[in-house]
This record gives structure tokens, C-alpha cells and sequence, in this order.
């Protein structure tokens, strides 16, 4: 805990046995309280894994719900076991739980509701190995992203995030999809609520058995992407009402 506040880290898994203990072994134990694996039906032995390094949170979807639809379940899981603070962290070792404590401190004394780990700060990206047509696609979508919903954030598709629960429980993330563009969704939400988000610096790791996606479901990502960030100002201008941004 810090300033009393209960840090849960949520482990969004999929085909991660290789990574998952290296991740979780950098994870600062003095103050996260609680670890949640959720296992996306892996084709792996991930939730072996977890369960056989300590984790006493391991769930396991019988069916594939896709990257939105393990989140939902994270962000349930932790909420249902009183988190103050959610951090999400990848178990594919992209991004460093060594970070944690520099983004719990800046939730739990109250400066941000919502901080996020950016590849884009600095020179992390192009260093740790990002692949320079996802950094071009990267930097063109992010400044599109911040022209239609009228924001300043260095990236929008980092996916080391962190919330407060009062972000959690005003946002309806159960009406995003259950893709990619899930996180974006929530950001948008996130935006329109009022909220601010915070970002810091974070360097990142591309290797064989990190996570990506193809070409293909990039294009498809970003088109959803862009479609996000238009159905946000379209409701900030009273022109539509999506359901994503209805009040839970």
C-alpha cells in the first residue's frame, strides 16, 4: 500500500509461459498488494505458470474473449477485491514493472487519476526495437487522435496504464469491444468523463516472444482507432450518442 491504498497489479495473459515469471519477479512486493492473472484460453501452460511461481489470483477463460474482453475481467477481478489502484501490466516483459512504483505514487497521492507509460517519451520506442512502420503508424495515429478529441498525450497505444478505482467504476468499459481498441475506447471514455491522464517515461523491449500484431490488425485497429476518437467528438458536439459514453 501507499497513503492506504490498496495496489492491485492485472496481468491481461495470453500464451505468456515463457515471459510470465520474468515479469512478475520485477513486480515491487513491498507495495502492490495483490496480483491477477487472467489467462485468455491460452494454447500455452500460462496459468500453470502462475499458478506455480505464487500467484494466488489465476483466472482462466475457457474461451478466447479477445484483448478487451480480458480486461474486463481484470478490472472486475481487482475491483471485487477492493483495489484503490489497478495497474495493468503485460506479462510478455515489454514493459517493466520496475515503473510501479513511480506511477502508484503519483495515484495514490491524488496528482493523476490515471497515469500511463510512454514509449514515445524519450527515445524508447525506436531504442528497445519497435519496428519503424509501427512507430511511423504510431506517431501519425497519436497526432490524429490528439487533433479530433483536442488532448496533448505523446501516445495513445502504450499498454502499461494505471487507474484509480474512481476511474474504473465512472467509465462503462463493459460496452467496449473486445479487441484492440478496447484500450482506446477507454480512453476516450476516460477523457470525456473529465479526467486527466498522466505520463511517464518508459522504455520498452521488442523480442520473439514479446506480443504484436500483424499488419492486417493494425490497419484494422487503427481504423477502429480513428472511428473512436470521431465518435468522440461527434458526442462532444451533441451530433451523436454512443453507448460507450453513457454513464454507469
Amino acid at each position: 500500500m501507499i497513503a492506504g491504498k490498496k495496489i492491485i497489479v492485472v496481468m491481461p495473459a495470453y500464451n505468456a509461459e515463457k515471459t510470465l515469471e520474468t515479469t512478475f519477479r520485477e513486480i515491487p512486493f513491498d507495495i502492490v498488494d495483490d496480483v491477477i492473472v487472467v489467462d485468455d484460453a491460452s494454447r500455452d501452460n500460462t496459468s500453470e505458470v502462475a499458478k506455480k511461481i505464487g500467484i494466488k489470483h489465476v483466472i482462466r477463460h475457457e474461451k478466447n474473449k479477445g484483448y478487451g474482453g480480458n480486461q474486463k475481467t481484470c478490472y472486475d477481478t481487482a475491483l471485487d477485491l477492493g483495489a484503490d489502484i489497478v495497474i495493468m501490466v503485460h506479462p510478455d516483459y515489454q514493459y517493466t514493472p520496475k515503473l510501479i512504483p513511480s506511477i502508484s505514487h503519483l495515484l495514490a497521492q491524488e496528482l493523476y487519476p490515471v497515469v500511463m507509460g510512454s514509449r514515445i517519451l524519450g527515445k524508447g520506442a525506436l531504442k528497445g526495437g519497435m519496428p519503424l512502420y509501427k512507430y511511423i503508424f504510431n506517431r501519425m495515429l497519436t497526432f490524429s487522435q490528439n487533433v479530433i478529441i483536442g488532448q496533448k498525450l505523446s501516445e495513445y497505444h502504450t499498454g502499461y496504464r494505471a487507474f484509480t478505482k474512481e476511474v474504473l467504476l465512472s467509465i462503462n468499459y463493459h460496452a467496449n469491444s473486445d479487441d484492440f481498441v478496447f484500450d482506446n475506447q477507454m480512453l476516450a471514455q476516460i477523457f470525456y468523463a473529465g479526467f486527466e491522464i498522466a505520463e511517464i517515461t518508459c522504455p520498452t523491449k521488442y523480442f520473439d516472444d514479446a506480443s504484436s500484431i500483424n499488419f492486417k490488425r493494425s490497419a484494422k485497429y487503427g481504423l477502429g482507432v480513428l472511428g473512436t476518437s470521431f465518435k468522440y467528438r461527434f458526442q462532444k458536439m451533441g451530433l451523436a450518442h454512443y453507448s460507450i459514453f453513457k454513464k454507469v
